[in-house]
């Protein structure tokens, strides 16, 4: 089964500390010019600014359902409720960090906000693919906004989410929709290794300077 849909306005981000992060961007070049903001043409003023910060309608479906946590997730107002869409043993992956296991991933996420003032997903499409009962693939390809240190920032992304029994259990986030590097991507193995090394370096310093996922008190 092979489904596919689009929407407009929601959010994101990614986190690590600011000097690690400013560091990667330069160096990469991820980041694309300033591209306009697209809003859906919707009559009703009040549903305009929801999308605008991210909000996403209550789910129809099961893939809808973690759609609507996950935007809350990169939206930076994470709850530990968002979380549940996530395995025990699930991963996530981005150029900066690997995070393993559900309280891992909340020190990734609960940290958006201490990076960014704002973060946005201003335009998404999403195709979906069944790969064996009760197991899917879930392609975000989107376009996120992001206020750094004052600096608005656009940015194209490719979110892979693959699913089992309804639950994710592997979550990557490929900036600018290249595949992340590792020994498998890379031309020199031992190289890939590194950056292997140094992505779970990362998810571990931040992971302890989150609080090794603790939950915010609300």
């Amino acid at each position: 089964m092979l489904r596919s849909f689009t929407s407009q306005s929601l959010t994101r981000a990614t986190l690590n500390p600011s000097s690690y992060f400013s560091s990667f961007i330069t160096n990469n070049n991820i980041f694309q010019h300033p591209m306009e903001n697209k809003h859906p043409k919707d009559t009703v003023e009040g549903m305009k600014d929801e999308q605008r910060e991210g909000y996403c309608k209550e789910p129809a479906g099961d893939s809808d359902y973690i759609l609507s946590h996950l935007l809350n997730l990169y939206a930076s107002r994470a709850t530990r409720q968002d979380f549940e869409i996530y395995a025990p043993n699930a991963t996530f992956e981005d150029p900066l960090m690997r995070a393993e296991g559900v309280k891992q991933i909340k020190s990734s996420f609960y940290s958006i906000g201490k990076v960014f003032s704002e973060s946005r997903i201003v335009e998404y499409n999403i195709t979906e693919k069944e790969i064996s009962p009760g197991n899917k693939e879930i392609l975000i390809d989107n376009k996120q906004y992001y206020k750094f240190l004052g600096k608005d920032i656009h940015m194209v992304s490719l979110i892979k989410l693959y699913t089992e029994g309804g639950k994710v259990v592997r979550h990557e986030d490929c900036w600018d929709k290249k595949p992340l590097r590792n020994r498998e991507t890379v031309k020199v193995p031992l190289v890939g290794r590194l950056l292997e090394v140094s992505r779970r370096a990362s998810m571990l310093l931040t992971h302890a300077l989150m609080g090794c996922g603790k939950d915010p008190t609300m």
